[in-house]
């Protein structure tokens, strides 16, 4: 378990995540990652994860295969 460590912003917005949180999360040199706002008990947090695309059809990260570079869940995929 990480403690919550405290990071500054630099003068470009950017923030170091540091080496041990990105080899927990996964996440490589060049990876896309998200970013999303939540509101929780009153208060405004934001959200890092990994970016998974999701199918070009529906929308859902689960189940996709990658075909000519689309992702393509194997429901849609099975109505086609």
């Amino acid at each position: 378990m990480i403690d919550g460590l405290i990071r500054k912003v630099d003068d470009l917005g950017r923030l170091v995540i540091p080496k041990d949180i990105r080899k927990i999360l996964s996440i490589d040199d060049k990876d896309p990652l998200e970013i999303a706002i939540e509101k929780r008990s009153g208060k405004t947090v934001a959200i890092v994860k990994k970016y998974y695309p999701g199918c070009i059809f529906c929308n859902l990260a689960d189940n996709c295969i990658v075909f000519k570079g689309k992702f393509i869940c194997l429901k849609c995929l099975e109505e086609i």
